[in-house]
């Protein structure tokens, strides 16, 4: 089995496309081979044409794909339209399995970010926008519906996805939660730097920062840490100086897997206010170090966290119930409690568990 991973990023970038694509590298021989396959993976990652201006960047990666998939069985893309529509034409061209991974809504991210659209993922599903929003999605649509398999990472996700495609071909979108290498996470010991909440992931809006920023009001002896960059950063900066807490909010940017992590056990509590997940590494990452959670009740976040059990559910953007929830953690029971069944409940996200699942899935694409 040769499989080749077209991904939209790849490390040093930092994302859950380029995390889980370095795992399928790093991983994905071993476990196939412990089914009695021999297995290899290439990953051609969309970062090296992206220097080149549009149109001309996807036709040299369509060329790319070409060419390496010649000699592969399949070409497992991880977005739909950077590099899933290239991986698919190169694949229809040769005569190969395409297969796609779906981490999220691409034509819903972009109407929000480019094109002001502010309705909720799942409102986005039943209206129309302009025409480049409905272009986009009309590629993604496409794309998808071209696939041998859909492969979405939460069961909530997965019955988003199936409103895509025709009723008779719903059972190709499958679920196969990601996983995390819990080997290289060692457990937090029980001294942190007290007061200090962090979160991480892409700054763009519907993650919840600007709120998350604005919080420190009420909370007057907390600091924020915020891991990673995109298009909010200087909007985030801008809103914590006018809130008058920019001297409590710490900005790192991207920052590397293990820094992060390190970063992660020093803190108190980890808080992710956001308004759509399909799965969060992040979350998964602070249970398995023992860092409690708070986080939202949206997406998958419910199918990773009982409410009250493995950490905190709260409405998005509600920053009361989030200051209360805070206050509610930061009693030493309470956190004990919460620490030990996250820790527990992160061990069934194993990249193992998650490799297994997808060569059985991938078995079936490979010619014998």
């Amino acid at each position: 089995m040769k499989i080749l991973i077209a991904t939209g990023i790849y490390p040093p970038t930092v994302g859950g496309p380029a995390t889980y694509s370095k795992l399928l590298f790093d991983r994905f021989a071993e476990r196939a081979a412990l089914a009695g396959l021999t297995a290899s993976v290439e990953v051609y990652s969309f970062d090296s044409v992206r220097h080149l201006p549009k149109v001309v960047r996807h036709a040299r990666y369509f060329f790319g794909c070409l060419r390496r998939l010649r000699g592969a069985d399949l070409v497992f893309a991880q977005d739909p339209v950077s590099v899933g529509l290239p991986a698919w034409l190169a694949a229809f061209v040769l005569g190969k399995q395409f297969i796609i991974r779906m981490p999220g809504d691409y034509a819903w991210e972009q109407a929000v970010q480019r094109f002001g659209v502010a309705d909720t993922i799942d409102d986005f599903q039943q209206k129309k926008y302009g025409w480049r929003v409905e272009l986009l999605r009309a590629v993604e649509h496409f794309v998808v519906r071209h696939a041998a398999l859909v492969i979405a990472p939460s069961r909530y996700f997965r019955d988003l996805v199936r409103g895509w495609v025709p009723v008779s071909r719903r059972e190709k979108v499958i679920t196969i939660y990601n996983g995390i290498n819990l080997k290289d996470i060692s457990r937090s010991s029980e001294t942190y730097e007290p007061k200090t909440l962090i979160s991480a992931g892409r700054l763009v809006p519907w993650k919840g920062f600007t709120e998350l920023v604005g919080a420190l009001t009420l909370l007057p002896e907390w600091r924020f840490v915020i891991a990673g960059d995109g298009p909010e950063r200087l909007h985030l900066e801008t809103v914590a100086k006018k809130a008058g807490v920019a001297e409590r909010v710490t900005f790192l940017g991207n920052v590397p897997r293990s820094q992060l992590l390190e970063k992660i056990k020093r803190s108190e509590i980890f808080v992710l206010n956001t308004s759509f997940e399909s799965f969060s590494f992040q979350v998964v990452e602070a249970m398995a170090c023992g860092t409690p959670v708070i986080t939202t009740r949206i997406g998958n976040l419910a199918e990773i966290i009982d409410d009250g059990k493995e950490g905190i559910l709260v409405a998005p953007n509600d920053m009361n119930a989030f200051a209360q929830a805070i206050k509610r953690l930061a009693e030493p029971e309470c956190r004990q409690k919460i620490v030990a069944a996250a820790r527990k409940k992160a061990e069934t996200f194993s990249i193992e568990r998650t490799l297994d699942a997808l060569v059985e899935q991938l078995k079936p694409f490979v010619k014998k």
